[in-house]
């Protein structure tokens, strides 16, 4: 058997020489955000004539979609002079946020501070601490049982008290969806004829908002949002809920519910036995908001005709998640209070 090989640096370890294309040589990681591949989910959702594609964020350098939106913010924000060179940026985020703005900050020549509660992962924490960022975390939960206003609330303090501090505030920065409509959402028109679906975990919603925002320049789209139990976004009561990044104790400015055709609430347990589902049968190693958007595609499929052509966004790796999604104890306790809440509502 002759593998194929592409070409070979030259002996001095550039790549003169190399044909057009062979070779895409960056100058910084954050040159690498993007052209993240679709994945057919043939194996999970083998049903005829609907096809379930899975656009894998999860391969951004940074490990989540979120570098799209922390790469365009803080590139564009130096552009125009809205983020001062030197400055500090100062941001609420659950884990991949900070990450992807730590990486951009650190090549930048930019200080960051992020501040995050006690959902917050141990290896994103690690991560934005190895970039060099400041973190800070709130271990007060606001009035709806989550940590979004108490975070919000210590972000308000450091910019009253520390000088030369830009807030970037993903809740309500355009810049945000505009990240996604001009990345992942044109990414997907220019790979597939137009999706009938679209399917993505919100929390800002900017990501969801941007793909669809896109994608429906080239025709309709029903646009499903996978929302967390507990999360307020789209009205219903603030609970508990641990797996960070997804849903909301507040509503986020750039809500616009108006575009989002359908909402699946899904539960820490459901979704991280969705990431375990995932794994065994595509072999994608996937976070917990990638696996609240895995369980509302199947609920999607149960009611469809075919044909379909589902887009589900994969936001999230799941070496973050070690300590939740993939644990087992973790998922016990999870399941435990799936069960109560099921006795409390009936």
């Amino acid at each position: 058997m002759t593998l194929a090989r592409g070409p070979r640096p030259g002996p001095t370890g550039d790549l003169a020489g190399s044909p057009a294309g062979a070779w895409a040589v960056h100058d910084s990681v954050l040159d690498a955000v993007g052209t993240t591949p679709l994945v057919r989910l043939g194996r999970m959702f083998p049903q005829p004539g609907v096809a379930v594609l899975a656009k894998l964020e999860l391969m951004n350098p940074g490990g989540s979609m979120k570098d799209r939106s922390a790469r365009y913010i803080v590139g564009t924000g130096l552009a125009d002079g809205s983020i001062p060179p030197g400055s500090r940026l100062v941001e609420s985020s659950s884990g991949n946020f900070g990450v992807a703005v730590a990486m951009a900050a650190r090549l930048h020549g930019l200080a960051f501070t992020c501040v995050v509660d006690p959902h917050a992962s141990a290896a994103n924490v690690a991560v934005m601490r190895g970039l060099g960022a400041d973190v800070v975390t709130v271990d007060e939960p606001d009035e709806a049982g989550g940590y979004l206003h108490t975070r919000l609330a210590r972000v308000h303090e450091i910019l009253a008290t520390t000088p030369d501090t830009v807030w970037i505030n993903q809740y309500a920065n355009d810049r945000n969806w505009l990240a996604h409509y001009h990345g992942t959402g044109a990414e997907i028109a220019d790979a597939m004829v137009a999706p009938t679906h679209l399917v993505g975990a919100v929390s800002t919603t900017g990501s969801l908002l941007g793909c669809a925002r896109r994608l429906r320049e080239s025709g309709p789209v029903e646009v499903v949002a996978a929302d967390a139990v507990g999360s307020v976004i789209f009205g219903g009561p603030g609970g508990r809920r641990e797996l960070p990044g997804l849903g909301s104790s507040r509503v986020p400015e750039l809500h616009s519910p108006a575009e989002i055709d359908r909402v699946e609430h899904v539960d820490d347990a459901t979704a991280a036995e969705a990431c375990r589902e995932l794994l065994a049968t595509e072999a994608i190693f996937a976070g917990g908001s990638t696996g609240a958007v895995v369980t509302a595609v199947r609920r999607l499929v149960r009611d469809l005709a075919p044909p379909a052509r589902i887009v589900a966004i994969f936001p999230d790796r799941g070496d973050r998640y070690l300590d939740r999604v993939w644990d087992d104890a973790w998922l016990d306790r999870a399941r435990a209070r799936r069960v109560a809440a099921s006795a409390v509502s009936r």
